[in-house]
């Protein structure tokens, strides 16, 4: 596993929508792992591929109970509204005030290819939907309705 570096700011790859994995091979397992020690060494809840410069559809998360790779994830069910406070890895010292659903439900492939469902509310909903954004070229700044700190007015 490796340390991979990180994408900010206006980084034009943050910006770009990401393919899907065909097939999750031992290169897709590795990178997932690389982004798992990547997001850990940084204190990130979340990464995703985008973030280290690769434009591939893969996010890992751990809100504290337990590692998520997810490789091609996707929203299936989304309800509820919350107000949240966010920061991203690729936006450091920033934070603000984003809205999003209180419950989401996530389709993805597991490190072994296999179908998986998720279903978060609260903070882990809020960590599906920042992730899932990036991997659409949605970065923390266009989902902000207020800036807390960092940000501009």
């Amino acid at each position: 596993m490796a340390i991979r570096s990180l994408r900010y700011n206006d980084d034009e790859i943050l910006r770009k929508r990401c393919r899907p994995v065909d097939e999750v091979t031992d290169r897709i397992r590795d990178l997932l792992n690389d982004m798992a020690e990547t997001m850990y060494a940084e204190n990130g809840a979340g990464l995703a591929a985008c973030q280290v410069g690769i434009l591939k559809r893969l996010v890992t998360i751990d809100m504290g109970d337990g590692l998520l790779k997810l490789v091609n994830p996707e929203i299936v069910e989304a309800h509820g509204e919350q107000a949240c406070v966010e920061a991203c890895l690729s936006f450091p010292g920033r934070v603000g005030q984003t809205v999003r659903p209180q419950c989401v439900t996530v389709r993805a492939r597991n490190e072994k290819g296999e179908e998986v469902f998720y279903t978060g509310e609260g903070n882990l909903a809020k960590c599906f939907c920042h992730e899932l954004d990036h991997l659409d070229g949605i970065v923390l700044p266009d989902r902000v309705t207020a800036w807390l700190s960092g940000g501009k007015a």
